[in-house]
């Protein structure tokens, strides 16, 4: 079983920038691809960032695309996702996700998820 913890949310201006970190334990960290999750109130969750098993591909959503970056160290168990120019649309509880090997942007394909931290963008 593997168990996902997330930090690093807060509250940032407009513009501003944060790095979500995710630390996994209870598996072997190297055979999963980890995604970034994020849920806005009254939208559904999506899909913000993947990651392969190795991080040697990654994907991300349009609406995030040269502003946010994931990264994965094997060696310490955790995945990154830093946010740069952050726009009042970016707030959301931001989860990470993982599931064996090869990333997908879809929720229901991940088989462990961490309990989110609130990310808030403010004017």
């Amino acid at each position: 079983q593997v168990q996902l913890v997330e930090s690093g949310g807060g509250l940032v201006q407009a513009g501003g920038s944060l790095k979500l970190s995710c630390v996994a334990s209870g598996g072997t960290f190297s055979r999963y691809a980890m995604g970034w999750f994020r849920q806005a109130p009254g939208k559904e969750r999506e899909c913000v960032a993947t990651i392969n098993w190795s991080g040697g591909s990654t994907w991300f959503g349009d609406s995030v695309k040269g502003r946010f970056t994931i990264s994965k160290d094997n060696a310490k168990n955790t995945v990154y996702l830093e946010m740069n120019s952050l726009k009042l649309d970016d707030t959301a509880v931001y989860y990470c996700a993982a599931r064996s090997y090869f990333m997908t942007m879809t929720p229901s394909d991940y088989s462990y998820w961490g309990q989110g931290t609130q990310v808030t963008v403010s004017s």
